[in-house]
């Protein structure tokens, strides 16, 4: 068996579309799913490009990925990665393409002199919680994940705070 990495391709948008549904689907929030194709194809490949995805193959046949972007660390002075999405297909797991996925981005960071990998991960799943730990990942607990998203964007946009 051969596990390999690749960068995606603009070619590979019906397969990273797919991988978002069917990891939706795990996470049970698959009617949370809501993009355009088209629009995450730009998103993605466009002029400037909001994020990155690579390919976890086994076998030359596709069966996860990891779709990522820059943060920035502050108190660090540099850049970090941000890993929005892993996901392996259930029929894969096990073979150590989610370690790979993981490593490689590892090596992404330090390559690019990133302070950290990061990523959140849904309380109830315990499975990945454990795999991720046995990386050497550690829980966050001090930290709250804060969202502002829906109708309540525009309207905070629309907040009649005077800026000067």
């Amino acid at each position: 068996m051969t596990l390999s990495i690749r960068p995606a391709a603009p070619a590979d948008l019906p397969l990273i579309a797919a991988f978002i549904r069917e990891l939706a689907e795990y996470e049970k929030l698959l009617h949370a799913v809501r993009f355009d194709e088209a629009a995450l194809g730009e998103n993605l490949f466009g002029a400037r490009p909001y994020a990155e995805v690579v390919i976890g193959e086994i076998d030359g046949t596709p069966q996860g990925f990891a779709l990522f972007f820059h943060n920035f660390s502050t108190f660090e002075g540099k850049p970090g990665i941000y890993l929005e999405d892993l996901f392996v297909r259930p029929d894969a797991r096990g073979a150590g393409l989610g370690k790979a996925l993981l490593a490689h981005l590892a090596k992404l960071c330090v390559t690019r002199d990133c302070a950290r990998l990061e990523w959140s991960v849904l309380d109830w799943n315990e499975p990945s919680i454990g795999f991720y730990k046995s990386l050497g990942a550690k829980v966050m607990d001090e930290w709250t994940v804060m969202r502002v998203d829906g109708d309540a964007l525009p309207a905070l946009a629309r907040s009649d705070t005077k800026v000067r």
